[in-house]
Order: C-alpha cells, then sequence, then structure tokens
C-alpha cells in the first residue's frame, strides 16, 4: 500500500484520515473485548525467570530491588504480620522450653537408671554432689508436730544431744539430728511462729515445704526424706516418731554393717491386716487394692523408726511427684519399694518395748536401738516416761562419744 500526502485518492489508495480512524476504531473493539483499560496485573499473575530461565507464576511473591538475581519475598497483610510474629516467638520459647525439660528429664532418667541396675553412677552427678559437701553416716527425722512441743524437749534432754554437743556429733561422727516439720493451712500464722521462736532457741529444725496434718503423713514422709537428700549426703537416712526413745550409737553400729549394699530398707518388718471397716484406726480407703476382704499388707517396716539407704532416699526424691500415698505412712513407703531391686532387713533391735523389756536386754549387753510402746505406736504419755526408759535403758553417753562406725 502506498501512502499520498494529498487529499482524495483516484487510484485506490487509503488516504491518511481513513488510516487513523481505521486504527482508532480498532483500539477501541479491543479496549472493549478486553476490559483491561489501565488495570495492573495482579501480584499472582507476573511472570518472572526462575533460575533455570524458566517462567513461573508467582502467588505472593514480589521482586526486590536492589539485588542483581531474582528473589522471592514473601508478601503479607501488615495487619497479620504483628500477631504472627507473636505466635512465632511463643512457639520458639515454647520450644526452648520443652528442649530443656527435656534434658532434665534424661538426666534424671540416666541417675535413677544408674541406681536401680547397681550401675556405677555418672562422674558428672558424683561431681556435682560432691562439691561442697561432707559425707555423714546418717541423717536422722524425727517426725513431730505443733502440738508437741513437751515430746520434743523430753527428747532435748535425754537422748538427743544439745548445742555443742550436738554439733560435735555431726562434725566427728557424722551424725545430723533434726525435728522435721512442715507449715501450717494459713502459712505464717501462731502456730508456725511459735515454731520459729523454739527454732531461734535450739537450731535443730528441719522445715519442709509441707502443710501438717494426721491424714497427710504419707506425703510429710516423702517430703521429708526428698529434702533431706538434697540437704546432706549421708549413707542412711532415718525417719523416727517424737514418742520413741532411741540408742544413737547402737542404731548407727546397725546402720554401718550395711553401708556397702546400694538399696537397703531396714526396721522391724511386718504384714498386718487390711483394715476395710470405715471407722477404726488404721483404716485403709483403699482397701480393694490389695485384693479381697481379710487380705493382708506387703511386708514392710513398722512406722516407729525405719531407715533407708541413700540410692532408695534419691529414689524418693526423683520419682515423688508419681509415688503413690496410702492413708498410712509405712505402708505407702513399703509400696514405694516394690519391685525394685531393695533388700528388706528386719532388725528387731529397732522396736524393743519399754522397762522391763529394754532393760533386760540391756543387761544381758543386747542394747536396744529403739523402744516404745506396742499398745500405743509409742512410749505411753512419752513426755514423762521417756525419762524412766532413759534411765533404764540408754546405752550411756560414753558409748556414742566412743563408738566407731
Amino acid at each position: 500500500m502506498s501512502w499520498r500526502r494529498g487529499g482524495g485518492g483516484g487510484d485506490g489508495g487509503v488516504s491518511r484520515r481513513w488510516a487513523v480512524l481505521l486504527c482508532l476504531g480498532s483500539f477501541c473493539l479491543g479496549l472493549l473485548f478486553t476490559n483491561r483499560m489501565w488495570t495492573l496485573p495482579d501480584a499472582n499473575e507476573i511472570a518472572r525467570p526462575n533460575g533455570n530461565g524458566e517462567e513461573e507464576g508467582i502467588k505472593g511473591n514480589s521482586l526486590v530491588t536492589g539485588e542483581c538475581g531474582p528473589k522471592k519475598v514473601q508478601l503479607q497483610d501488615y495487619k497479620d504480620m504483628l500477631p504472627d510474629q507473636d505466635t512465632h516467638h511463643d512457639v520458639q520459647t515454647l520450644d526452648k522450653t520443652i528442649a530443656s525439660l527435656e534434658t532434665e528429664l534424661s538426666a534424671a532418667r540416666s541417675l535413677q537408671e544408674s541406681l536401680l541396675n547397681g550401675s556405677p553412677v555418672a562422674e558428672e552427678f558424683k561431681i556435682s554432689e560432691s562439691i561442697g559437701r561432707r559425707k555423714y553416716l546418717m541423717v536422722i527425722g524425727i517426725n513431730t508436730a505443733f502440738s508437741s512441743r513437751k515430746r520434743r524437749d523430753s527428747i532435748r534432754y535425754t537422748w538427743m544431744p544439745q548445742g555443742e554437743k550436738r554439733k560435735k556429733l555431726e562434725e566427728e561422727k557424722g551424725i545430723i539430728i533434726r525435728f522435721v516439720i512442715g507449715h501450717s493451712a494459713i502459712s505464717g500464722g501462731i502456730v508456725d511462729r511459735a515454731i520459729e521462736a523454739e527454732d531461734r532457741k535450739h537450731g535443730d529444725f528441719m522445715r519442709i515445704d509441707h502443710v501438717e496434718g494426721y491424714l497427710a503423713l504419707s506425703g510429710k514422709t516423702k517430703t521429708y526424706f526428698a529434702t533431706a537428700v538434697s540437704l546432706w549426703d549421708a549413707n542412711f537416712y532415718v525417719k523416727v516418731d517424737d514418742d520413741v526413745h532411741v540408742n544413737i550409737a547402737t542404731l548407727g553400729h546397725i546402720l554401718s554393717k550395711h553401708t556397702l549394699k546400694p538399696r537397703v530398707y531396714i526396721g522391724c518388718m511386718k504384714s498386718g491386716p487390711v483394715l476395710s471397716e470405715k471407722g477404726v484406726r488404721y483404716y485403709e480407703p483403699e482397701h480393694w487394692k490389695f485384693g479381697e476382704q481379710g487380705n493382708r499388707y506387703f511386708r514392710h517396716a513398722t512406722g516407729q523408726l525405719y531407715a533407708i539407704s541413700k540410692d532408695l532416699a534419691t529414689y524418693i526424691s526423683i520419682n515423688r511427684h508419681v509415688l503413690h500415698k496410702y492413708i498410712n505412712e509405712d505402708v505407702s513407703l513399703g509400696s514405694w519399694f516394690i519391685g525394685l531391686d531393695a533388700e528388706h532387713i528386719d532388725d528387731r533391735k529397732l522396736c524393743c518395748g519399754t522397762p522391763p523389756d529394754c532393760e533386760w536386754k540391756a543387761q544381758a549387753g543386747n542394747t536396744c536401738a529403739a523402744s516404745f510402746d506396742w499398745r500405743c505406736s509409742g512410749i505411753c504419755n512419752s513426755e514423762g516416761r521417756i525419762w524412766e526408759v532413759h534411765n533404764k535403758c540408754a546405752e550411756g553417753e560414753k558409748a556414742l562419744w566412743n563408738a566407731t562406725f
């Protein structure tokens, strides 16, 4: 086609005016059918070369200026950005917490497995335990209550050394003695303040994180062992009631015979009936767990005095949150060792009667380690009668200071 500068044409050519109108019409028709006039394409319809030189659709991405190579950047609504960041931070914190707990759990399991299998404890545990801690023969925890001030005083003036003698007992003989007590339901009340004043005077209490109450003795026993093993590194941990007379040197000689055994449970072993009649003394609410009516408990040490080795005390400390508590604390303790490779040692020197029983045995050279009345589960009227027991059945002060364990 040829163009002419003139107006009309007689040679069949198309004038410039008609050409312009034809182009403009075509352009309008194109806009009408595409409906894309002045509309920017969506971000997800942009095509760009990827790393292989191919084109791909981008959804939720954009190109970053200032860099030579192509790069994806996630497009986000700024309204949602802050909540997403907070959630991400919370997830990271939770992951870190879980990882930390898993590490601690793994360490506890390793120690527990070593204890249960009789394997040597890992060096890191030995190092952490030994730093700044001396080794003791035994820790004697005397279970007491807020209302037992007279019982405590009677013990202080009979078989439990006081003041400098108690410190000497710790330093020279490796024997720790403390009255064990928790706190009242209203912490800081008058009974708590009375115990604090008594402790300032004598300095012989071990306060534990436990709410006092007769029906909570199993929990108190568990907390005592867990606390004692964290405070003192001893071969044995002893629990004794505050209405029992104890000959410390004789007890030390009995326990020292078993220091090389890793898991020992020492006491006067018994197996009484499971009492299912509500209202009677020592009633067991969970009697159904022990089989049919008239069944008997498994063998366990009587609650007036018993001792366990460090490995067993550590086992209680590690598993204290999952160990079941029965109504009777001596039954609870025995149940915690069922299934463990623990040696039960029945020693009748730990449960002698009051005079004349312990007196005759002392005269025969067979001194008792602990004396009490079975009918009272302790010395009857111990505030006054413990003096009689001490005068007739005590091993003598020289026996303690001359003892070698």
